[in-house]
């Protein structure tokens, strides 16, 4: 695998972890800036809009720049953003900040894993890919506890000064480890980006990568709450939880990118179906802890790592340029979107279980989306030839 691949996954991380931090440091943003935690909860919320709806904007005017190029510019951008964030002195500001750092992370994204496809043969693009999107893993499993020590020991404007500093840090080594490839030759005017779009193949591949994501961020995002109120844990074993189900997703990541090259659909399709019984699971028994720490953690094996077989899909519907890739990426924003917020919504009707059976449901929908595929797939495979049979 190019080294480029694993510098790339840096920056993802760094992206992962600035997009994070907001959630571990709610009260303490709320007491520096002067207002509510539900007001700070609006900064996640903008920060996953502007992604979804900025980031390919941005990727359209970062098309003609090779993608090393691209990529140094993101950082420029998103480090603005985070020292935006780390002096700002009232709500708009930080809203402000949020705003510039989604969209960048998003067309970071895109580019990112647009060069990836770039740098690696076709065979093995499932596996640049996972080793890509263990920055996303990690800066679940690593960044966000370590931002939210440092937002506490030393303030939050201090999380995002060492987001800014991992800023610096993943661009020295893009620098020096991202080769200078000219921009693909499948494309580079915003015409021909847009043409890829005329396929419903990709349009299909795309609405699956919103249900799988929404199927689990609707379970994800309540894991606290569900954790504590309905299992019985205590508040100091719930990070512990979390970051075990961080672990799965890293361990989930590795296995699926082995294998979303030459298996993409089955890998979906059991992907999809594992997830669903383990959110029915939960949802049945997640009054005992016993089971409810088994299915949180298949959730984390079976949800969001199916990422790199999602990127596979898609990349062979459409294409591995940068649009494609960072409208992939929105739509999988929305999934994250619709999932939480939809999640919200069905707790205020129906209690905390209600997550949970609404990802079953997103899981369900995903799985009617993928099969149709699966069975062309194997209708079209050719039979095997006869062996030939010794003359007598």
């Amino acid at each position: 695998m190019p080294r480029a691949i694993y510098v790339l996954s840096l920056g993802v991380f760094a992206m992962v972890t600035s997009e994070f931090v907001v959630a571990g440091l709610m009260p303490q943003l709320a007491d520096g800036l002067g207002v509510t935690v539900p007001q700070i909860g609006y900064l996640i919320t903008a920060f996953a809009v502007a992604m979804a709806a900025g980031g390919p904007v941005l990727t359209v005017a970062l098309l003609r720049l090779n993608p090393k190029s691209a990529l140094l510019l993101l950082f420029v951008i998103f480090l603005a953003g985070n020292v935006l964030a780390a002096t700002a002195t009232g709500y708009a500001t930080m809203m402000a900040a949020r705003i510039v750092t989604g969209v960048a992370s998003q067309a970071f994204f895109g580019i990112g894993v647009s060069l990836s496809a770039q740098l690696t043969r076709p065979e093995v693009r499932g596996r640049a890919i996972a080793a890509v999107m263990n920055g996303l893993m990690l800066g679940t499993l690593l960044g966000l506890p370590l931002a939210t020590v440092v937002g506490e020991h030393f303030g939050w404007r201090a999380a995002f000064w060492a987001i800014g500093a991992l800023t610096v840090v993943a661009a020295l080594t893009t620098v020096a480890g991202v080769p200078a490839v000219a921009p693909s030759a499948e494309g580079g005017s915003f015409r021909a980006e847009l043409g890829a779009f005329r396929a419903p193949r990709l349009w299909l591949a795309l609405s699956s990568s919103t249900l799988i994501i929404g199927a689990t961020f609707s379970a994800f995002s309540y894991f606290t709450p569900i954790l504590t109120q309905v299992t019985g844990f205590d508040g100091g074993t719930v990070p512990l939880l979390l970051v075990a189900y961080g672990a799965a997703t890293v361990a989930g990541n590795f296995v699926v990118g082995r294998l979303a090259d030459r298996h993409t659909m089955p890998v979906l399709a059991a992907g999809l179906a594992l997830n669903l019984v383990f959110l029915v699971t939960f949802a049945l028994l997640a009054d005992l802890p016993g089971p409810a720490v088994v299915a949180m953690l298949g959730i984390g094996l079976a949800g969001v790592t199916l990422n790199p077989a999602m990127v596979t899909r898609v990349q062979r519907a459409g294409n591995a340029r940068p649009l494609v890739n960072t409208v992939h990426s929105s739509f999988i924003t929305l999934g994250v979107i619709l999932g939480s917020a939809l999640g919200g919504l069905a707790i205020s009707m129906s209690g905390l279980r209600a997550p949970l059976w609404l990802g079953a449901g997103l899981a369900a929908l995903g799985l009617l989306t993928v099969l149709p595929e699966l069975v062309r797939g194997r209708v079209a495979r050719p039979a095997p030839a006869p062996v030939p049979q010794p003359c007598s």
